[in-house]
């Protein structure tokens, strides 16, 4: 006797999470680093924190109400965006400059381009190059114990590896910007986001051993590990590794695009640090691939099955 087959409409494959659930897992997985900027830089650093989510939802719920467009605050994407641009300032910057921040990464980068999911680069990095471009002196003077001086990261490019504590700089017990300065606690966060399964570990792991292989091959240093860590726990690496380029909507949906994506990202960081005037790179190598992403797509999204390509029999 043959059994009756029920055949309902796409999708087949359902699955429980949802954007509020993804947000709201990325926003305790950036728990442990904001906690610890805190720490590290004083209360200070949580008014930039707090100015920067709070210009980031006001700004998205006030466009959406003026443009006649679904509410969108409750999914926690804004909340997401202004705490990486909060963490992507150093935490003596003026708060009026953290709004203008919030105002550009949403309404800019983010709903102009059509809002979530719809952003061609990642909208807290956006606003963070916009900023550095228009208030260079204040985006990148760093305080640490009163002191106003140049990060790790700086001294190790200018005055070499003695210059700086390798230790201090796993910790964190360092200046910089409010979220990038502890590796331990992004590490925490990051691994939490593996085991949610928020993320996957292709593109943080290609791009920081693709980064790494760059270093030991042009740092000047050769095959020096004690050099290689330095640069690894210095400036925005690892932030920008697990938590800024897996942003979903900018980086690529199949797993030889991320492959191709990270290599391109360790590449490119490797070159503006070793190269470049500056002693960071991280933000504009994220913002350059973002603009790829279309392209890689185009060659690594497998063709649906029965479909050739054209001109062919």
């Amino acid at each position: 006797m043959s059994k009756l087959l029920n055949v309902s409409s796409s999708p087949h494959v359902r699955d429980n999470s949802s954007t509020f659930r993804i947000m709201l897992d990325v926003c305790i997985a950036l728990m442990p680093a904001c906690i610890f900027g805190v720490y590290n830089f004083g209360f200070r650093a949580l008014w930039v924190l707090i100015v920067a989510v709070a210009s980031c939802v006001i700004s998205e719920f006030l466009f959406e109400k003026i443009m006649k467009k679904p509410n969108t605050i409750r999914d926690l994407s804004a909340v997401v965006t202004g705490l990486l641009l909060g963490m992507n300032l150093p935490h003596t910057i003026p708060l009026w400059m953290v709004v203008i921040g919030s105002v550009f990464a949403i309404i800019i980068v983010k709903q102009l381009f059509g809002g979530l999911g719809q952003n061609f680069m990642n909208p807290a990095l956006g606003a963070r190059c916009f900023l550095l471009i228009s208030f260079a002196g204040r985006m990148t003077s760093f305080t640490y114990d009163g002191i106003t001086g140049a990060t790790p990261l700086a001294l190790l490019k200018t005055e070499g590896l003695n210059s700086v504590n390798l230790l201090d700089m796993f910790i964190g017990n360092i200046g910089g910007v409010i979220g990038e300065t502890s590796v331990i606690a992004i590490l925490i966060g990051g691994i939490y986001l593996f085991v949610r399964r928020v993320i996957t570990p292709i593109i943080p792991l290609v791009y920081i051993a693709v980064f790494s292989i760059f270093i030991l091959i042009f740092g000047g240093n050769g095959f020096d590990l004690k050099f290689l860590a330095a640069h690894i726990c210095g400036g925005g690496l690892m932030l920008g590794a697990f938590f800024m380029a897996t942003d979903y909507v900018t980086s690529p949906v199949t797993n030889l695009g991320k492959v191709i994506f990270a290599v391109i990202l360790g590449l490119l960081t490797g070159l503006f640090r070793i190269f470049g005037n500056s002693a960071e790179g991280v933000s504009y190598a994220i913002i350059f691939t973002n603009l790829l992403v279309p392209i890689i797509e185009k060659f690594t999204v497998p063709r649906a099955f029965g479909v050739t390509k054209e001109g062919s029999k």
